[in-house]
């Protein structure tokens, strides 16, 4: 699972070389989503509840786990490394720990707060004075990037507060899908941003992959949980952070200074400060 979610963030900067407005990428996101997820929901014998509870909860995962990370990383990827990237997405954990405290859900940690504080001191070593990435105008574009882990964050917590409604993961990702992709068709219709079918290229293919291998993983994600529960299952969180740094250096040579590998060190010691504990 590490090593194919890994792969992603690579697969989205190939994505977005070519200029590709966001909506249209996100257009095709949601367009897999809806036709893996109903699929699989279908070939179970199951449907796709419309109360106006589930619609809401398609919604907010719409929005907090698809439309706007999705705006604000395929956005971020044209100008940010991917391993950049990767590392950046390991601050969901770091994220979701103050919105849960804020919203009663987790109780407070000293050691959760240090893990927090490596993560935001990896930040500072990539956008500080002596920047960590290849060219300090792109520092911008890092706070960007950081906006698509706060909503992961928020998505988990929205989750944990308004609940999964009777419903399974592939269920909800169907719902969300298919939410997203009515929310991403009329942008991209008012953008002109549409990426048709006759003009599929490697661009067009990587957004298609990296899309499948998001849900299959994230469906893998939720299997491991049920096999081995929820604290053996965050442990991917190391090693999707540390294949995206490893598939970004073999397939597209990136290389990084020495305030990079500091940051990633640091936020590998934070997801682990982070994480939940067996006792909790």
């Amino acid at each position: 699972m590490g090593a194919t979610w890994g792969v992603t963030p690579v697969l989205v900067k190939v994505a977005v070389s070519t200029g590709h407005h966001p909506f249209g990428l996100i257009v095709w996101a949601n367009l897999v989503g809806v036709i893996m997820s109903g699929v699989v929901t279908f070939a179970r014998g199951r449907d796709l509840p419309i109360s106006m509870p589930h619609l809401k909860l398609y919604l907010g995962v719409a929005l907090l786990g698809a439309v706007f990370p999705n705006l604000l990383t395929f956005t971020a990827a044209a100008h940010l490394p991917a391993g950049i990237m990767s590392i950046l997405i390991a601050l969901v954990p770091m994220f979701a720990m103050p919105i849960a405290l804020v919203m009663r859900f987790e109780r407070p940690s000293r050691v959760r707060f240090l893990g927090a504080l490596c993560g935001a001191i990896a930040i500072v070593l990539i956008v500080g004075p002596d920047t960590g990435l290849p060219d300090a105008s792109k520092v911008g574009f890092v706070f960007i990037a950081l906006g698509a882990s706060l909503c992961y964050g928020g998505e988990g917590n929205f989750l944990t507060w308004f609940g999964m409604r009777g419903l399974d993961p592939v269920q909800i990702l169907f719902g969300a899908s298919l939410v997203g992709l009515i929310i991403a068709l009329p942008l991209a219709g008012v953008t002109n941003s549409f990426i048709p079918l006759d003009n599929m290229g490697v661009p067009e293919l990587a957004i298609i992959l990296a899309s499948v291998v998001s849900w299959g993983t994230y469906a893998a994600y939720i299997w491991v949980i049920g096999k081995a529960g929820p604290v053996f299952a965050s442990q991917v969180a190391y090693l999707v952070t540390g294949f995206g740094v490893i598939w970004a250096m073999l397939l597209l040579g990136e290389r990084y200074s020495i305030w990079v590998w500091m940051a990633f060190a640091l936020m590998l010691v934070g997801i682990a400060m982070v994480k939940p504990h067996d006792s909790e």
